[in-house]
């Protein structure tokens, strides 16, 4: 079985980019499950109805979110689609889920999602103890479980790769828009990367106007940010699954 892990979809431009190329890497690498992260979908911050029906039609199994998941009040509207998923370590209360357990192929497939608390301004839980939790939680539910990440340090995301590593399927970092090169299967068999990039405009800061960007750090000015404009990318993991043990066997970057 093959599960393939999108990067954050920045912007219209990044939702598009995925329309284009998801059908295609689908079929070139035989994909069986797709997750994709969804929270920069609405021109950098959150996302909208259109951008989740658009992102559910070009193929998608199950959305991701992150520290931008309230950005736009559409979200509302749909946070208890059995295809989108929150932070699971937000405060107790907090509408919607952060996991969910899907069947495909004969195999019961968890996807969960956890947000850092290090340099991030949202109050959620410890996510070591919420991942604790979850990975108990799911143990008798799911066959396979994968993690997003959703965090800044990649510090916490490392640690938390070795503190789940053997517990999980797979744990990959989101957040930071900059594919990591140091795609691996850990000491006792979970596939990790850091961050596996994003999906929207190739020439920017983080998917964000250079000029814009640069404003910013130069005068320290609140310039409002945009989404910049021109060629786009496409970047994420294909992650190889053993059918019989169910433990990662390979993963790649594309």
């Amino acid at each position: 079985m093959k599960i393939l892990a999108v990067g954050d979809i920045v912007g219209n431009a990044g939702v598009k980019e995925l329309q284009r190329q998801l059908p295609q890497v689908k079929e070139k690498h035989n994909i069986d499950f797709t997750i994709v992260n969804g929270e920069n979908a609405a021109e950098g911050m959150g996302i909208t109805e259109k951008n989740f029906q658009d992102m559910l039609k070009a193929g998608t199994d199950i959305i991701t979110m992150g520290n931008h998941t309230w950005g736009k009040k559409d979200i509302f509207k749909f946070i208890d689609h059995p295809q989108i998923i929150r932070p699971a370590n937000y405060p107790e209360g907090v509408v919607g889920k952060g996991y969910q357990v899907v069947e495909k192929n004969g195999k019961k497939i968890a996807v969960v999602n956890l947000i850092g608390r290090v340099d991030l301004p949202v109050l959620s839980e410890n996510p070591f103890l919420k991942a604790k939790e979850m990975v108990q939680e799911l143990q008798n539910k799911a066959d396979l479980i994968f993690v997003d990440f959703h965090a800044e340090a990649t510090a916490e995301k490392i640690a938390m790769g070795y503190y789940l590593d053997g517990k999980i399927t797979a744990l990959f970092g989101t957040h930071t828009h900059v594919q990591t090169a140091d795609e691996t299967i850990l000491p006792k068999g979970t596939a990790y990367i850091t961050d596996i990039g994003m999906t929207g405009p190739q020439n920017s800061v983080i998917g964000m106007d250079i000029n814009v960007s640069i404003k910013r750090f130069e005068t320290t000015l609140p310039e409002r940010y945009r989404v910049a404009e021109g060629k786009t990318m496409f970047h994420g993991i294909v992650i190889e699954i053993d059918d019989t043990t169910n433990r990662a066997i390979g993963i790649q970057r594309i």
